[in-house]
C-alpha cells in the first residue's frame, strides 16, 4: 500500500502533499502502531470527534481540546523516536493542514472573550466540519494502530 492509498481510503484528500511522498510505500513499524494507538485514544475521547450540542460546553474549552492535539502529538512522536517516522508523516500533515487552520482562525476571537452569538454559531459549524475530517483521521489512525475502530459505536 502507498501513502496515497491510505489517505484516499479515509477520504483525507485535497491536502497539499508532495507527489513523491504519496507514492512511497506505507510500511508502519511497531513504534508507528504504538504512537497511532496513543493518538487514537486522544481523538476518541475529545471534542475532536465527539459532538458538542447547542447550549452544551464552551467554545473556549472546545478550542483548547482541539489545540491540545499539537502538544499531545509532539509528545507522542518524541517518546516513540525516529522509528515512528511513517506515522509522523501522517500526523504532521493532519495537524498542519487540517487542525492548524481552525485553531489559527479562532484563537483571537475566543481569547478576546467577546464572541458574538453569530461567531459562536459559526465556530460550532466549523467545529462540526473539522470533526468530520478528524473522524476520518481517527479511522486511519485505528488502521495504523491495528485496532478495532470503535469510532461509530455510539449513536449520535
Amino acid at each position: 500500500m502507498k501513502f496515497r492509498d491510505l489517505f484516499e481510503q479515509w477520504n483525507l484528500t485535497g491536502l497539499k502533499i508532495n507527489a513523491h511522498f504519496l507514492e512511497m510505500e506505507w510500511a508502519p513499524k511497531d513504534s508507528d502502531k504504538d504512537a497511532a494507538w496513543e493518538i487514537y485514544v486522544e481523538l476518541m475521547t475529545r471534542v475532536t470527534t465527539q459532538a458538542l450540542p447547542e447550549g452544551k460546553g464552551t467554545e473556549v474549552a472546545a478550542l483548547a481540546s482541539v489545540h491540545s492535539l499539537f502538544s499531545t502529538t509532539r509528545n507522542v512522536l518524541k517518546s516513540h523516536g525516529r522509528d515512528c517516522v511513517d506515522f509522523s508523516k501522517v500526523a504532521v500533515v493532519i495537524l498542519n493542514q487540517v487542525v492548524r487552520p481552525f485553531t489559527s482562525k479562532w484563537h483571537k476571537p475566543i481569547a478576546s472573550g467577546k464572541m458574538t452569538k453569530s461567531q459562536r454559531k459559526e465556530f460550532r459549524a466549523e467545529l462540526t466540519k473539522l470533526q468530520k475530517r478528524l473522524v476520518s483521521y481517527t479511522h486511519l489512525v485505528a488502521q495504523i494502530a491495528g485496532v478495532e475502530d470503535i469510532t461509530d459505536i455510539e449513536q449520535g
